[in-house]
């Protein structure tokens, strides 16, 4: 029940709709460009992410190849490193107000998702 209230609340509060819609926006222009697909499908799955992130972490998938890795890398220079950063400035700009702290926390949560996306899958947690 508590991760319920806490996701209704990031969505309204703390900018999961705004998140949301910015993945969206990202992974229908990598969806236009053919050649970005695969950063599309990740878009996809950190618009997802972002929009409910209480009670829900990030693992390793498996089977994910070199393959991911590599286009992991790609990803970092062209968005990865921006997208953590402002995840990490909306984070501590959170954690500021002792209300924003969860919020702050849940965008940290979202820094190595947004940094390392692909060969990695958004599960429930324990």
């Amino acid at each position: 029940m508590i991760r319920f209230l806490l996701n209704l609340l990031w969505l309204v509060f703390g900018g999961g709709f705004v998140l949301a819609v910015g993945y969206g926006v990202a992974a229908l222009i990598c969806f236009l460009l053919v050649v970005t697909i695969p950063f599309g499908v990740a878009s996809l799955r950190l618009a997802g992410y972002s929009l409910w992130p209480f009670g829900r972490t990030l693992v390793p998938k498996p089977g994910a190849g070199v393959a991911s890795g590599v286009a992991n890398i790609l990803w970092v220079l062209l968005a990865g490193w921006w997208l953590a950063l402002t995840h990490i400035v909306a984070g501590v700009a959170l954690c500021v107000t002792i209300i924003g702290i969860p919020f702050g926390v849940a965008n940290f949560k979202l820094v190595p998702a947004a940094f390392w996306p692909l060969g990695r899958e958004v599960v429930e947690a324990p």
